[in-house]
């Protein structure tokens, strides 16, 4: 059974940083590229990040780049994303997602995706 759960999440200031980490269980972690999703209350989930399976490309969203980075550990099944400069506009619940690498589905999609985590709630206080 496949199992990706997130963890890091909590209510930081504006201009602090947080770190999201994704934990894969059931699934050969290194056949899956992966994603960071947002939801923000009353919003469509949206892309935030996304990492190859062997994690040599990246890609952000607009609105994070240069503030947010992406990175795996296929040794350990995990991945991660380092939060910097946060604003009140990042608040939202984050997912980690899984899409298997052979897929020609929309990375940046979310019905793209096969497998999700339980999201962990990013609050930041203005």
């Amino acid at each position: 059974q496949v199992q990706l759960v997130e963890s890091g999440g909590g209510l930081v200031q504006a201009g602090g940083s947080l770190r999201l980490s994704c934990a894969a269980s059931g699934v050969t972690f290194s056949r899956y590229n992966m994603a960071w999703f947002r939801q923000a209350s009353g919003k469509e989930r949206e892309f935030v990040a996304r990492i190859s399976w062997a994690g040599g490309y990246t890609s952000y969203a607009d609105s994070v780049k240069g503030r947010f980075t992406i990175s795996r550990d296929n040794a350990k099944n995990s991945m991660s994303l380092q939060m910097n400069s946060l604003k009140p506009e990042d608040t939202a619940v984050y997912y980690c997602a899984a899409l298997a690498r052979e897929s020609i589905g929309d990375a940046t999609t979310a019905r793209s995706y096969d497998y999700w985590g339980q999201g962990t709630q990013v609050t930041v206080s203005s």
